[in-house]
């Protein structure tokens, strides 16, 4: 997971919930895979696993779930 491209989404402000940039960025789908993944531990925010849905993101975070990787971005 660490060689994939990172992504850029832009969010258009400076912070986002874990869950909602997951499904914003197109990384998962609906929001009950959303909250699977985060409770199965295979999400990470800058290179950790969390566990917190509402975890807020900020500009320059790094989400990766799989063989993603997106960067939030202005």
């Amino acid at each position: 997971m660490t060689d994939a491209p990172i992504e850029d989404v832009p969010i258009g402000g400076d912070a986002i919930r874990l869950g909602q940039f997951l499904k914003y960025a197109g990384v998962l789908d609906s929001g009950g895979d959303v909250k699977e993944a985060i409770i199965d531990g295979l999400v990470t925010v800058n290179g950790e696993v969390d566990r917190r849905r509402g975890r807020q993101l900020r500009l320059g975070d790094v989400v990766g779930f799989a063989d993603r990787r997106a960067r939030v971005c202005p």
